[in-house]
């Protein structure tokens, strides 16, 4: 009997170590290994006519988008205003880091920026907090604006009490309507076209059979060229099922950006297969993200994570071969 005991207590041990292993040491192991078999270069703004600028705003996004000379910005990066006086609210803002990125490599001869089209991905000011800045300086033109309206009563009160979602939500509307920007609040998914890009909107339809957080109502952006495909996953988690209906729906890309930052419930196992990323972008830093899902991307998919936020910035340009080619320190 005595025996039998030590037996099961070795195997509980065991059992133990074996699952430490290829739950918590393994998937770092390969998280590191994976990194370091990723060329990456410094940026240079000549290379390439095809790409996406995912811009150094720390654990905040802002996307650019360049194809053939059109542009267009996907967020704008978390502001510096704090429109409620909250305490928690006092954040670094990145608003004049954008404008200048953009008048770095978006604009003309001239100095003057256009943006065929902007997008705010939802409502909150680590995403479209940044906007009015840029939409109101006077070097910078848009040609359109995708932004969902934003409608209290569908939002958890939480968000509603302790957030300044509104306020960054009508801050870009004002700035919108001041400059004569079309805003697009229902936009479908049809494909449409920016330079050699196809672009095509995911969770265009909301759920209103209950109050929901503004990460619910994300959207999506799809990015191709000639069978390269990359996602953008704006703060889209499955906490009301929206990986699971829309990770069939997408199928295999190229390059994923990881959805909330790698935050605790976005990019579950099934987002995670279903979607099959070769390489991961997180608009966050490696300190700040979370590690059981950068274990989860690991385990899964075994691809290369980048973190904006660590490296600078990254760009990801599309190459005539149908391959990516990544490149950091773009700031």
């Amino acid at each position: 009997m005595k025996k039998l005991l030590i037996c099961i207590v070795l195997l509980i041990i065991l059992i133990a170590l074996a699952v430490c292993y290829f739950v918590l040491i393994k998937p770092k192991t390969d998280f590191d290994k994976n990194r370091k078999r990723l060329e990456i270069k410094k940026y240079s703004s000549k290379i390439g006519t095809d790409k996406i600028h995912f811009l150094n705003t720390e654990n905040s996004d802002a996307i650019l988008l360049e194809s053939n000379g059109h542009f267009a910005l996907i967020d704008a990066g978390e502001d510096n205003d704090n429109p409620r006086g909250f305490e928690s609210l006092n954040l670094k803002g990145f608003e004049d880091r954008v404008l200048a990125y953009l008048k770095e490599n978006a604009a003309d001869s001239e100095g003057k920026v256009t943006l065929d089209f902007v997008l705010g991905t939802h409502s909150h000011s680590d995403h479209i907090g940044g906007f009015d800045t840029i939409i109101l300086d006077d070097d910078v033109s848009i040609g359109k604006a995708y932004l969902k309206e934003y409608n209290e009563s569908k939002i958890v009160d939480y968000e509603v009490q302790e957030w300044d979602n509104k306020e960054v939500y009508e801050q870009m509307v004002n700035a919108l309507n001041s400059r004569n920007v079309p805003i697009i609040s229902s936009p479908g998914s049809e494909p449409f076209t920016l330079g050699n890009f196809k672009i095509t909107l995911f969770n265009t339809v909301d759920n209103d059979t209950e109050k929901v957080g503004e990460n619910d109502r994300s959207f999506g952006v799809l990015v191709e060229k000639d069978g390269t495909r990359v996602f953008l996953a704006g703060d889209i988690d499955n906490k009301s099922g929206d990986e699971a209906r829309l990770g069939p729906e997408i199928g295999k890309v190229n390059l994923l950006k990881v959805g909330h930052h790698s935050y605790s419930g976005s990019t579950t196992g099934g987002w995670l297969r279903n979607l099959k990323p070769d390489y991961c972008v997180v608009t966050n830093t490696y300190e700040r993200a979370d590690k059981n899902t950068l274990s989860r991307i690991t385990r899964i998919t075994s691809a290369p994570i980048l973190f904006s936020g660590s490296e600078n910035g990254i760009v990801a340009v599309f190459g005539d071969d149908g391959k990516l080619s990544l490149y950091n320190d773009i700031h």
